[in-house]
């Protein structure tokens, strides 16, 4: 009997393997390149009444501030685990103003040619599908829908960055999102 308890207080004690949002199961570590990740934090993206999907961010090392999730060095993830159906239309349209509302118009001139190569990639998206989004230091960012890249790489630090922005940025495409992604609403 005393065994028993003492198991079952030992697996109480265990930290969480996963976090679940949404119904969605998001993973508290993983792997971009070579890097080990953490996951800093996850949340809904809600518009209007809807969900939309499950957004989980995932560092280096945890942070609950935005400037310093943008300026952490090294790998970084993004998923993005659809709730509902979304064209391709709609998700180039989000990614768009996600940036240009973060972004002063050079800088979105700047990035223009890679955002397209961005938009080029997505395609319509059913629930469930997972986007993921990794920046690594040596090629790029580095998109993958439901486990298959898509395209290649798109250059640049400064570009994932300024994806990032569309979750982090000082207009983040959902507030409540982004505090999840920052760990401040789990």
């Amino acid at each position: 009997m005393k065994r028993g308890l003492a198991l079952m207080l030992l697996l109480w004690a265990l930290p969480a393997l996963a976090l679940e949002v949404a119904g969605v199961n998001v993973a508290d570590k993983t792997k971009v390149g070579a890097s080990e990740l953490v996951l800093n934090g996850a949340g809904i993206r809600t518009r209007v009444v809807f969900k939309v999907y499950v957004g989980a961010l995932y560092l280096a090392e945890k942070t609950s501030a935005a400037a310093e999730a943008l300026a952490q060095k090294g790998a970084k993830r993004v998923t993005l685990t659809m709730l509902r159906e979304l064209s391709a239309q709609q998700l180039n349209e989000a990614f768009e103003k996600g940036i240009q509302a973060n972004h002063s118009a050079a800088e979105v001139e700047a990035l223009k040619p890679r955002i397209a190569e961005l938009l080029s990639l997505l395609t319509d998206a059913k629930k469930g599908d997972v986007i993921v989004l990794d920046f690594l230091p040596e090629s790029g960012t580095v998109v993958n829908l439901n486990g298959q890249a898509k395209g290649k790489p798109i250059p640049g630090e400064d570009f994932y960055r300024a994806l990032l922005r569309i979750w982090l940025g000082d207009k983040p495409v959902d507030g409540d999102l982004k505090k999840g992604m920052l760990g401040q609403a789990l």
